[in-house]
């Protein structure tokens, strides 16, 4: 049975989605979808994961979809407000675990100017022990040197941390590291994949 579980945090633990905050600017829909997939794409919040500074992030953007500029410049107003909190059914599984003597840890692609909000707005985030954070290391996910680098700063044995992801790549990655991996869809997934290693019960009570 694994002693260690190291969780992904956005879309695992964490409800965050952009939409949240943009849907309030788009009467239509599609072009909602648009923005976020063109204007505000995944790949560019990437580079902010990374290390990149917000501010120049979004100049680089502004300057490509100028006419998106005054939406762009809002990203880290609205970034509150593209967290909805936490996923609960993923934090009853967190603090089950923690009740049980597993060891908590977090490997996330996070922006570091925006991973101080999350950790005011998210208790259960106080139960890991350590959170590695992609925009303190300069390092995303699937590289491999960020998962060296949480098995060395958290002193983790792969062969018995099991390692919680959404992203099937990131998944893939810590598979290929080592670690025993689960693809998060549903918390109630979660759960039956969890209760299988015998690290949780199979019913929520």
């Amino acid at each position: 049975m694994p002693e260690s579980a190291l969780f992904d945090l956005g879309k695992v633990l964490l409800d965050w989605d952009p939409r949240y905050f943009y849907a309030r600017h788009f009467a239509d829909p599609s072009a909602l979808e648009h923005f976020l997939s063109e204007v505000v794409p995944m790949q560019w919040i990437v580079e902010m994961d990374g290390g990149k500074p917000a501010a120049q992030a979004m100049a680089e953007r502004q300057r490509l979809h100028p006419r998106h500029a005054h939406l762009i410049a809002r990203w880290l107003e609205g970034w509150p407000h593209m967290l909805r909190g936490e996923i609960k059914g993923t934090a009853r599984i967190v603090r089950e675990l923690k009740a049980r003597g597993t060891r908590l840890y977090a490997l996330t692609n996070f922006s570091a100017e925006t991973f101080p909000l999350a950790l005011a707005a998210c208790p259960t985030l106080s139960l890991f022990e350590h959170i590695v954070v992609s925009g303190h290391v300069g390092l995303i996910k699937p590289d491999p040197r960020i998962y060296a680098h949480a098995i060395e700063r958290c002193a983790l044995d792969p062969a018995r941390t099991v390692f919680i992801d959404d992203s099937a790549v990131n998944v893939a990655a810590g598979r290929a590291t080592g670690f025993q991996a689960l693809h998060f869809v549903t918390p109630e997934g979660l759960r039956s994949d969890l209760s299988a290693l015998r690290m949780v019960n199979e019913t929520d009570g």
